[in-house]
């Protein structure tokens, strides 16, 4: 279960669904287009601090990962990783979905927020859809 949380972390890197490093992860943060912040075990002081900034008054959840930087750099393609954003909602609920399979306890309430924010998300394009198709084709009122 481990090795598949660390290959969907290198697959969202090449799908440009994450932001792999401080400067990425801050700059997607900033932007909002963070839906979740991922830190590596061994992450030095002054990175968890950073990380605790960046996602400051901006709901985006920051969890820890069970994985050590040189795990997560051999993933990634990218050495001294420390911290990543991921920027794609499906991809972060079957990230979580993984890591709660890892560790219950630790990962259930973040994996359980990010699942209740896909759903409204779909849910929203669902409505925007039908939205549209009403714009289009008319829909009629029943007055009676």
């Amino acid at each position: 279960m481990k090795e598949k949380a660390l290959n969907l972390l290198g697959l969202m890197r090449k799908a440009n669904a994450a932001m792999i490093g401080e400067t990425d992860t801050g700059a997607a943060a900033r932007a909002q287009t963070a839906k979740l912040v991922v830190l590596a075990s061994d992450a030095s002081d002054n990175a968890q601090s950073r990380a605790k900034g960046f996602v400051y008054g901006r709901n985006i959840p920051l969890i820890t990962l069970p994985f050590s930087k040189q795990e997560i750099s051999e993933h990634v393609g990218k050495s001294g990783c420390s911290m990543a954003a991921i920027c794609d909602l499906g991809f972060a609920d079957a990230f979580m979905k993984l890591l709660k399979e890892l560790d219950e306890e630790s990962y259930a309430d973040t994996a359980q927020a990010i699942s209740e924010k896909l759903k409204s998300q779909k849910q929203r394009q669902r409505e925007a859809k039908a939205h549209e198709k009403n714009k289009r084709t008319g829909k009629r009122r029943n007055n009676a």
